[in-house]
């Protein structure tokens, strides 16, 4: 009798040690809010001084498929873009990202605040240097040609063609002082009413980045295709508020996670796997 309660009271403390443990576990889950995404490297082996305690605030312009993958903040879940905010917030030590869907316009311009660091295909250009920072380079990307793929636009006709731009661009600066086609160009102030207006043959041709045109080529579900790219040697980098004082540390991040290999990992599984194709298979256009 009495070994009989002693095995019972071991069985109850081990239940309770397993129940313990398993609420520890949870409460380190619910506290972190990286979405699904993986996280690498160690947790707070980088840390820094964020604009708002606890978390790492990261602006975007929305949408982004591939990037992020989501229509709003709330409903963001990963992407490319957005697990490597998560791995930032990882290795900076914090347990939270909060995102925040802002114009592109005002983001480029610098007229948002109170943010760390905004992933949002944005090419580095010495123009925009002028009113915010930019991190080290973390993304290569051209200029694509997208059409819904039921027209014929070729590197000779393309000139000929109307063609749509997303306001504030490289592809728009490219489209206007480069290919100088024989139309006007036709800007749009968002993305998706561009790429609406390609849909609906308002326009017939769009010129934004490779990796963005594939992305909205993917998600399409065959009705566009990328024909054709320019060289340009866009590079993408993280934008920093002017000045701001996190701006080493967050660069030695995204060096670390280049050399380490976890950018190449985001790559493969959110940008390969969603456009589908190799980008380096895409014909080069000359202008």
């Amino acid at each position: 009798m009495h070994t009989d309660s002693r095995k019972r009271t071991a069985s109850m403390l081990f239940t309770l040690a397993v129940i313990a443990a398993l609420g520890c576990v949870a409460t380190q889950s619910s506290a972190q809010t990286y979405g699904s995404c993986t996280v690498t490297g160690k947790k707070g082996s980088m840390p820094l001084k964020p604009a708002i305690p606890g978390q790492l605030t990261v602006e975007v312009s929305l949408p982004a498929p591939g990037w992020w993958n989501g229509d709003t903040p709330e409903s963001m879940k990963d992407g490319y873009e957005y697990c490597m905010a998560a791995n930032i917030a990882w290795r900076a030590g914090l347990d939270k990202v909060a995102v925040r869907n802002v114009s592109w316009d005002a983001l480029i311009a610098g007229q948002t605040k109170d943010y760390d660091l905004a992933l949002s295909e944005a090419s580095i250009t010495p123009e925009r240097a002028k009113v915010v920072d930019f991190s080290t380079p973390y993304f290569d990307s051209d200029i694509g040609a997208l059409v819904k793929s039921s027209n014929s636009v070729t590197a000779g006709n393309i000139r000929t063609m109307r063609i749509g731009v997303h306001q504030g661009t490289t592809g728009a600066d490219f489209a206007s002082n480069v290919l100088k086609p024989s139309q006007p160009v036709k800007v749009f102030p968002d993305t998706s009413g561009m790429f609406t207006a390609l849909a609906a043959n308002q326009i017939d041709v769009v010129l934004t980045d490779t990796a963005y045109s594939l992305g909205q080529a993917a998600n399409s579900h065959g009705t566009m295709k990328v024909v054709g790219q320019y060289t340009t040697g866009e590079k993408y980098g993280a934008i920093y508020p002017k000045g701001s004082a996190n701006s080493a540390d967050l660069n030695r991040i995204i060096k670390s996670m280049a050399d380490d290999g976890t950018l190449k990992m985001l790559t493969q599984k959110y940008l390969a796997a969603a456009w589908g194709q190799d980008p380096t298979q895409i014909p080069y256009f000359k202008p």
